[in-house]
């Protein structure tokens, strides 16, 4: 079976993990960068994550349950939600079936340290042979969506 383990939001990542081969494949999330109102802005493209979804056939996906963040201004949440909704959009669209999961939740059962580089630390523990995948520090999306893709081969 494979999981599909999706942190939203621009930074994220879609985490792709076949439970019967133990192969891991993760796309960071497919943004495009265009003009809005004069400033460059990168957007979320769900043509670009149906053709990733299409591509690995999920049998199921997790997505990160989140909210609102403090100190983000009322345009960037916007973006931020209007992104969520379109993977969600997407995944409906393919029918896949989707569950969702709190950051705490996947966190702790999956046995993420805390901090910075917890999430990092613990993808590599778990998937070893990729380990090049979380080794910049600004793949902390990849590392929440590999992870999110284990919790869901755990609970689903």
């Amino acid at each position: 079976m494979i999981a599909l383990g999706i942190d939203p939001g621009a930074g994220g990542a879609l985490a792709f993990f076949d439970t019967i081969l133990g192969s891991l494949v993760v796309v960071d999330m497919p943004v495009l960068e265009v003009e809005r109102g004069g400033k460059s802005k990168r957007e979320i493209n769900p043509r670009l994550i149906a053709d990733m979804v299409l591509e690995h056939a999920p049998k199921a996906a997790m997505l990160e349950k989140v909210g609102a963040m403090p100190g983000q201004g009322v345009s960037s949440m916007f973006q931020f939600g209007r992104g969520v909704g379109m993977v969600e959009g997407v995944l409906a669209g393919v029918g896949v079936p989707t569950q969702y999961v709190t950051p705490q939740r996947w966190q702790k059962a999956v046995g993420a340290r805390k901090g910075k580089d917890g999430a990092r630390l613990r993808a590599i523990e778990l998937y070893p042979a990729h380990s090049k995948l979380f080794a910049r520090a600004k793949d902390d999306g990849r590392a929440d969506a590999a992870l999110i893709a284990w919790y869901a081969a755990m609970t689903m």
